[in-house]
């Protein structure tokens, strides 16, 4: 079990950089599991953009091409939020309605740049994740959270509703208690969220930044061609409304999974009982 646990700190230190990205309030950046520290290039909110990412997507796309790149964790940048949504002062002030309309695109930029990635996601939350804090949250892969994390859809009480974050909600939560949240805009602490299946772990504070750190080293460890197959064909099925053809897919992506040198590598390795080295093809 060292021996493993060795091998997944040597992996996750060969596959990981910081990665700077500018972000309202949480920084995007590579996980490294000797050195927890991070690249904080967050700078001044885009008042005019909604309160959104600027250079985000740009960072996750360059951490998809980046083949020493094994995860991405979304972290907040101080201890009180990990994002608590759009800024609205720049809402209520709506001189250029053309300008609001392009920033609030960003935030589907963002998402989609998340989903794109190819690499596995964690949100790692403490404090408030409001609106499209949450949305953020929720387009990770997994989510661990602080016990004072605290989750919520407050748009109504504002006048507003949360259009832009229904997609990574809807992929992490049922319909009916989703459309509760966002009808009453009620808060949701990690206990619950523990419950309703959006957060994946939940841990004391202290213990956070060490969860977070062993499950990068535990998914950097992985083969990296599989993992990223298999995570897009997990959304994939996930949105497939004809049952029919999400199988012939799952079927086509077991045979072509099967004869990568990573599967070959694999097997060999569970035969010699040994670590296995993944090459990532």
């Amino acid at each position: 079990a060292r021996h493993r646990d060795a091998e997944a700190r040597q992996a996750l230190g060969r596959r990981q950089r910081l990665l700077p990205a500018q972000l309202a309030v949480p920084d995007v950046h590579q996980r490294d599991g000797a050195d927890a520290g991070r690249d904080h290039e967050a700078g001044a909110l885009d008042r005019a953009g909604h309160g959104l990412p600027g250079r985000g997507p740009g960072g996750l796309r360059r951490a998809r091409l980046d083949a020493d790149a094994g995860v991405v964790v979304l972290t907040g940048a101080g201890d009180r939020a990990f994002c608590s949504g759009a800024d609205l002062g720049g809402i209520a002030d709506n001189s250029d309605v053309a300008a609001l309309h392009e920033a609030r695109g960003r935030l589907a930029d963002l998402f989609r740049a998340m989903w794109d990635v190819g690499k596995p996601t964690i949100a790692r939350v403490r404090g408030y994740a409001l609106a499209g804090g949450f949305g953020l949250a929720c387009a990770c892969d997994i989510v661990v959270a602080a016990d004072d994390a605290v989750f919520g859809t407050p748009e109504i009480d504002v006048g507003l509703w949360p259009y832009m974050i229904t997609v990574p909600l809807l992929r992490s939560l049922p319909p009916k208690p989703l459309l509760e949240l966002m009808m009453t805009g009620r808060r949701v602490a990690a206990d619950e969220a523990l419950r309703m299946g959006f957060v994946s772990r939940v841990v004391p504070v202290a213990a956070l930044d060490a969860e977070v750190d062993e499950l990068a080293a535990h998914l950097a460890a992985k083969p990296p061609l599989a993992m990223r197959w298999g995570r897009e064909s997990f959304y994939r099925t996930l949105e497939q409304p004809d049952a029919d053809a999400a199988l012939d897919h799952l079927h086509a992506m077991l045979t072509v999974t099967t004869n990568t040198a990573d599967a070959a590598e694999g097997v060999a390795a569970f035969a010699e009982k040994r670590p296995p080295r993944w090459q990532g093809r």
